[in-house]
């Protein structure tokens, strides 16, 4: 009789992401489709802390510091307006593409969103720069998002999962689309 070991099949464990609530989600979808005319309202509190940077307040959270990069007069102590910005659109496409693959039943086991944006500021903000631009020539210019996903899914399934999550993002289509956008000095 042999005591020899065999080697044991090797197996795969696989970490899924911390999954959200599908019921809250279909609870959530449900009162959605039963009134589409709904709406939400976020609030944020900006106040100037003296040179570039800021705090912006977002109910009882910790403060969002924005400030500006040294060659554009800041103190670089944390992201420029329009890596908040961009932080904010990756952030609601992660956000997106978790709801539709809980929707459509995968489980994902990463996601990494990967963004990037040409910004110019010819203009100095308007303190005497390039005074013939436009607003559509100022602000963004081209933005591009790549996806790490990976799920319990084929690659194409989770292709359509982001595709349906991109066509569906607030952020994102309030940053192709023209808004009303209003501005006035407070009471």
């Amino acid at each position: 009789m042999s005591d020899t070991l065999t080697p044991a099949t090797p197996t795969t464990v696989k970490a899924y992401l911390r999954p959200i609530d599908s019921a809250g989600l279909a609870t959530f979808a449900a009162k959605g489709k039963a009134n589409p005319g709904s709406r939400g309202t976020n609030k944020v509190h900006t106040v100037m802390e003296g040179q570039y940077r800021s705090l912006s307040y977002v109910g009882n959270h910790a403060a969002v510091v924005v400030d500006e990069p040294l060659h554009l007069f800041g103190q670089d102590t944390a992201p420029a307006p329009g890596e908040i910005v961009l932080s904010g659109l990756g952030g609601c496409l992660a956000v997106g593409i978790t709801a539709v693959a809980t929707w459509k039943g995968v489980k994902l086991s990463k996601l990494e969103v990967f963004l990037e944006g040409d910004i110019g500021n010819p203009a100095a903000w308007g303190a005497g720069g390039a005074l013939e631009k436009t607003p559509p020539e100022m602000g963004f210019q081209a933005i591009r998002v790549k996806v790490l996903v990976e799920g319990d899914a084929p690659r194409e399934v989770l292709d359509e999962i982001v595709q349906h999550a991109n066509f569906y993002s607030p952020v994102a289509n309030t940053m192709r689309n023209p808004i009303p956008f209003t501005i006035a000095l407070a009471d």
